[in-house]
């Protein structure tokens, strides 16, 4: 059975997780402002209207006067309003709605890249626990970097920092901040990336929400910390980069730890170490103690090692006396096995020694029959194969005036003599006096 109270309150957190923070555009209608510095209005458009509430801490700080009948966009919390029940927005910032093409150039980009998965916690990459080098992409002009700087040197003045320039606003911003990024990746001497400027209107704001600019903060090999604008500001680098701080201030917080911190970390740790290095050797002192109490005397575990080693050395002293006896007795032995084994080889090898001499006059007579056989016929082939068996069959050697064979006559060069050779002698022959004409056998052979 719920309360009404109770039903209230779930209503409330329902539409709290539902709609964190939203952006909302319409007329403003029955402004009051009360003595309190908060100001009650109504948001409406052609058909419906709901109620709105700017307290007084958000509205002392903004520079847009509200009236009736304006025109703007606001950023909001969903609410309900307890001791009525009533539906409310609670307002964190106010714009004219003067800048209605961007914001609709915005959403329609926003829900692209959104589709596209460039938002999805998935793909957001670890930030470094213990960052070396921290690079800062701002103008040099920027308050933020001021800031930036400072929080950096307050919080981890070992930390070094490398500052990428770019313009934050107008039209050469975008490329400017997408040329610095891709400078910061090149180089790979920073193990982060603050992208930061101080807050302003959506055109202000406009170079963050750049299509290349996005999509080269998600390809990024390098952690990017998105610290644009204040806290209710939001553009689409903040979406897409890994971590998204509200200003950046908190930019360089979320980047770096604490020094202090990591040095009572550190102290925590060696306290810790130490505490557990004192509890081990206090249980192995016992263990130590309890084994020593189990163990033997010293005396009685020399004991039985020393009359082995006595023994052992009874045993040597005997093996010394009787090794020449042993030496002798095995040379006798052996000498006399070489003696026996001399007498009954020796007859044998006398006979083997015959038979030896006895063949030795025919096997080297048959071995000097064969080599000259072969002699013989590697002889009467290399006389077949011999040029000069050739030309003394009638053949003749062409060769042109440097010696060289020829194996056709059209190897022979214009106005060059043909040398004419047999196995007796050559001839040198001028064939620039002699007409080409075919030969009568060529010119008789019929055709195919």
């Amino acid at each position: 059975m719920w309360t009404v109270s109770a039903l209230v309150q779930a209503f409330s957190d329902a539409l709290n997780a539902r709609f964190n923070s939203l952006s909302v555009r319409g007329e403003i209608s029955g402004l009051v402002r009360a003595a309190s510095g908060h100001q009650y209005f109504n948001l409406k458009d052609g058909t419906a209207q709901l109620r709105c509430v700017w307290f007084r801490q958000r509205a002392g700080s903004a520079a847009t006067a509200l009236r009736d009948g304006m025109s703007v966009r606001l950023r909001a919390t969903v609410a309900i309003y307890e001791p009525r029940g009533d539906l409310q927005l609670i307002v964190e910032s106010v714009q004219p709605d003067g800048e209605g093409a961007l914001l609709e150039a915005f959403l329609r980009l926003k829900a692209k890249l959104q589709i596209e998965g460039l938002f999805d916690p998935e793909r957001k990459r670890p930030l470094p626990a213990l960052p070396q080098a921290v690079g800062v992409i701002t103008s040099l002009q920027a308050a933020a970097l001021r800031d930036v700087l400072t929080t950096l040197r307050r919080r981890s003045p070992h930390v070094r920092v490398v500052v990428y320039p770019a313009s934050v606003q107008g039209a050469a911003a975008p490329g400017e901040l997408l040329a610095a990024l891709q400078r910061a990746q090149a180089r790979r001497e920073v193990d982060l990336i603050l992208l930061v400027r101080g807050g302003g209107s959506l055109d202000d704001l406009w170079a963050f929400n750049d299509e290349a600019l996005t999509r080269a903060i998600a390809a990024s090999t390098l952690p990017v910390i998105s610290g644009v604008g204040h806290e209710t500001d939001f553009t689409l680098a903040d979406f897409v980069a890994d971590l998204r701080a509200p200003t950046p201030t908190a930019a360089a917080e979320l980047g770096v730890p604490a020094q202090a911190a990591l040095l009572d970390a550190l102290t925590h740790t060696a306290h810790r170490a130490s505490s557990a290095l004192s509890r081990h050797l206090q249980r192995e002192q016992q263990r130590c103690d309890r084994l020593a109490l189990r163990w033997p005397q010293p005396a009685a575990l020399l004991a039985a090692p020393q009359r082995h080693l006595a023994q052992l050395q009874w045993r040597l002293r005997q093996a010394l006396n009787d090794l020449p006896r042993l030496h002798a007795q095995r040379l006798q032995l052996l000498q006399h096995r070489l003696a026996h084994a001399l007498r009954q080889r020796a007859p044998r090898e006398r006979e083997r020694l015959n038979r030896c001499e006895r063949s030795l006059p025919e096997a080297l007579s048959r071995q000097i029959s064969n080599s000259q056989l072969r002699l013989d016929r590697a002889a009467q082939h290399l006389q077949l194969l011999s040029p000069r068996a050739t030309l003394a069959r009638g053949y003749l050697l062409g060769m042109n005036a440097n010696g060289q064979v020829l194996r056709d006559l059209t190897q022979l060069a214009p106005q060059q003599p043909l040398l004419l050779a047999d196995a007796q002698r050559a001839v040198r022959i001028d064939i620039s006096r002699i007409d080409a004409q075919p030969h009568p056998l060529e010119a008789d052979i019929p055709p195919n």
